[in-house]
């Protein structure tokens, strides 16, 4: 497989895209692109990697791939274009559906459950991040991460929230702790998507990121660990808020 640049569109869906368990591919390799979609790691409008690409990242057949997009297709999550700049593209989605939607969705997981293990990973992530340090190449991908939320309109603002957060766990190398973090941030980025942005929850935000990225690249453990649990508990309350 070639070597991707860091920060490309190819590197960013390396969290998520691995090679699956022979006996469960479809299933797995189902799992993996919903999770693309959901993060939003390729936008609406955006383009999915070629078949070829895709089939040699998750380890299986172009027929079972080509399943698994017609399963996506059908439920309207992406479409296929033909022609010269025809392939695979994500839908955008539709509105979904305010604090009734949210109940039902809390209603089908265990939230408690949920952002406990958010927590544990997110401030896991950073504190390995604070504590082995990062090499030039992985500072200047969290600062290009962090500035591309500080720049993000309203409407892209939670997408490239996801990335910031993405970044960080595959940052703290540990590729177990990064595929698991990108399971359960889909699972919160459903829950999200059902309650309106906030322009000071988002500006507070933003200086949470800020302050964390400092304490990573300073190697201030306790710091990292302490403003990214602080974040967490942010989301958290912003949920249980729109439950009350």
């Amino acid at each position: 497989m070639p070597v991707h640049r860091v920060d490309g569109f190819a590197d960013r869906l390396t969290p998520v895209l691995r090679p699956v368990r022979a006996g469960n591919g479809f299933e797995e390799a189902l799992e993996q692109i919903l999770q693309v979609v959901r993060l939003g790691l390729v936008p609406a409008g955006g383009r999915l990697p070629a078949e070829r690409e895709l089939s040699e990242r998750l380890g299986i057949s172009r027929v079972t791939l080509r399943e698994v997009l017609r399963v996506l297709q059908d439920q309207g999550l992406i479409e296929s274009r033909r022609g010269r700049y025809g392939g695979t593209f994500v839908r955008a989605r539709a509105d979904a559906g305010g604090e009734d939607e949210l109940r039902r969705r809390v209603a089908e997981v265990d939230i408690e459950d949920v952002l406990r293990f958010r927590e544990v990973l997110e401030v896991g992530a950073a504190e390995l991040c604070a504590a082995h340090g990062l090499a030039e190449p992985g500072a200047e991908r969290l600062r290009a991460a962090l500035a591309r939320t500080r720049d993000a309109p309203p409407a892209e603002y939670r997408r490239r929230d996801t990335l910031f957060h993405l970044a960080l766990a595959e940052l703290s190398g540990s590729a177990s702790l990064t595929a698991q973090y990108a399971a359960v941030r889909a699972t919160v980025n459903d829950l999200l998507d059902c309650i309106p942005l906030l322009v000071r929850n988002l500006e507070h935000s933003q200086r949470q990121h800020a302050a964390l990225v400092d304490a990573v690249l300073d190697g201030d453990t306790d710091g990292a660990r302490e403003i990214m649990r602080e974040h967490c508990a942010g989301t958290a309350a912003l949920l249980r808020g729109f439950l009350a």
